[in-house]
Formats: C-alpha cells, structure tokens, sequence
C-alpha cells in the first residue's frame, strides 16, 4: 500500500471515528489518554498523594465527592461546577453544602494536568481517577477504569435528591442505586467506602441520647463506641457538627473493619447498622468481615460500575478548562 493510500485511510478513519461519536456510539476506553496524556495517572497520584499528606482526611472525602457527582445524576463532573447567577447546581445545596470537601484538590490537580495536556482531560474523569487514588493510597484496593468522560454543561441542585441519607431506611436507599443500575450488593459492598469516612455528630447523634423519641439510646449499639461517642458529641446543639470516624478501629486504613463493625454492633450511623437487620445484606456484611480479598476485589468492580453511570462522551458536553465553570 503507497503512502497515499495510507493517509488516506487513517483520515477515512478518524472521520469514522469523529462520526460515531457524534452519534453517540463512543464508548469508554482502557487507553484513552495513553497517546493525548500517558503521565495522567501519575499527575493524578501525586496530587492525591500531597493531599492526604496534608489531612488523611482527605480521602474519605474524595471518595465521597465521586460517590456524590454519580448517583446525582450521573459522572459528569456536575457536582464541581460553582452556582450562577441562572444556575443553582449540586455544589452549594443539600446534602453538599457544607459537606462535600475537596475542591480545591481537584482545583489543583486539573491545573497540572492542564499543564501537562491542555484540553484533554475532563473534569469527571480526573474525580473518577482521584476516588480510585484516595482508596489506593490508604491500603485499599487499585482497579482498571475506562476513560472518556466529558463534562457536564449545567448542574441541577434537585438531582442531589438521589444521594441517599443516613436518615432514609434501608429500602428508600437500596431504591436509590436500583434506580442507577447498581444492586444490593454494589449498594452494601460501596458502603464499605466508610471505613476510612467521618460523619458530622447531627448525622447519628439521635442514636445516642434519644432514639425512636425514646428518650434513651439506641439499645443494640456496643456500649463502649456508645461512651465514644456521647463523649464526642454531647447532647448539645454546638456539638452537632463535630466529627467522628465512622470506623473507630481503623479510621485512616482502607480495610474490611467497618464491616466487622457492623456484626459486632459497631455501626456509627443507623443506615449503616440497618445492613445487618435484613438477612439478604447481613450476609453480605458477614462475608465481607471475614474476607477482605472478596471484599476489596468486589469494591473495586462495583466501583467501576459505578463510575459508568450517566457518562457522557463523544462530542457530547465538553472538556473544562476550570472545574467550576463551563468554558
């Protein structure tokens, strides 16, 4: 074949390509940025790394971050974009506001990446990346995700109706990840996300002093993680944004301990102790507690089912230049 017949075929190609996704047949892609941007996953390491350094923290909260921006309405990056003056997104309203932290990381490592590969690489797939490096990096299991997500346009702050609460039963929660294609078990082995997560005191607190209008404590919860926690959060309005781990053992190691939490009564807030209430997810708690290879192999597989949730790609949304505004 003559060099002309070559480069013909290559433009043939990309114009196939370039058609494909404006119809929007693109898929995710293993090796997305290995030519546009080969040192993105080590960019992205640093950044988290430095973070983590600086408040260990910070992992649970970017895990949390990505958690929030796909069951909202999908991961699109949405969750980063600031308010306008026609525009009240996810950011600044319940349950983010005043909880969702880490912005400015993302902030911060979008500028590097920028640096290094200018207009590739979205937003939405920097969080997914970052969430997979925070579990990584705090001992947790590293698994492959496909990449190719573009940014959301707009944000919508009712979308945040999606994002289960630990004041919702059990089923009111299961519904919310059935609704985004993810099933009981994706639902009980994503909620081991918490053990290296903290929870504000007015998030369980009722537990504590007051359950079911009892006027008492909950009656099934360990005694000792009870005086824990009264001592963290007094029955007192002031301490009802004070913070306690959600896994006491182990707070700052990725392991199976908040799920040997939750068989031994353990469990901080009561949509997580709910798990061992329902015999289908109590025998799923009690797997994951005794085995932590099943538990870290399956986290990572829900975690990248997750992370396909309302993707957008091809020629669909954009590439921004800043997290927190459309270009």
């Amino acid at each position: 074949m003559n060099n002309n017949s070559s480069h013909g075929l290559s433009i043939a190609f990309l114009c196939f390509i370039f058609l494909a996704c404006h119809l929007g047949s693109c898929q995710l892609d293993y090796r997305f940025y290995d030519r546009t941007c080969p040192n993105l996953t080590r960019i992205v390491r640093f950044g988290v790394w430095s973070a983590i350094l600086n408040e260990t923290r910070m992992a649970a909260s970017l895990l949390r971050l990505h958690f929030h921006d796909c069951i909202a309405n999908g991961c699109d990056g949405s969750v980063l974009l600031d308010d306008t003056s026609t525009m009240k997104g996810e950011k600044n309203a319940p349950p983010n506001l005043n909880s969702a932290r880490g912005f400015q990381v993302i902030d911060t490592i979008k500028t590097n990446v920028e640096n290094a590969c200018p207009a590739t690489v979205s937003c939405a797939d920097i969080l997914t990346l970052v969430a997979r490096e925070a579990v990584f990096l705090t001992g947790g299991p590293y698994w492959s995700l496909p990449l190719g997500r573009r940014d959301s346009l707009t944000s919508n702050s009712s979308d945040n109706q999606h994002i289960p609460s630990p004041f919702e039963p059990l089923e009111n929660i299961t519904a919310k990840f059935t609704s985004k294609g993810l099933d009981m078990n994706d639902m009980v082995v994503l909620s081991g996300g918490h053990t290296i997560g903290f929870a504000q005191c007015f998030t369980f607190k009722q537990r504590l002093f007051d359950f079911d209008g009892t006027g008492k404590p909950d009656p099934t919860i360990d005694a000792s993680l009870l005086a824990n926690l009264q001592s963290t959060c007094p029955n007192q309005d002031n301490s009802n944004t004070n913070l306690a781990p959600l896994d006491h053992v182990t707070p700052s190691k990725f392991d199976n301990m908040y799920f040997k939490n939750l068989v031994n009564n353990s469990g901080v807030l009561g949509s997580d102790q709910a798990l061992m209430e329902d015999n289908t997810t109590a025998s799923i708690v009690i797997g994951y507690s005794t085995l932590p290879l099943l538990f870290f192999s399956e986290f990572g597989a829900s975690m990248a089912k997750l992370a396909s949730v309302g993707v957008i790609t091809g020629q669909e949304g954009e590439i921004r230049k800043d997290c927190k505004v459309v270009n």
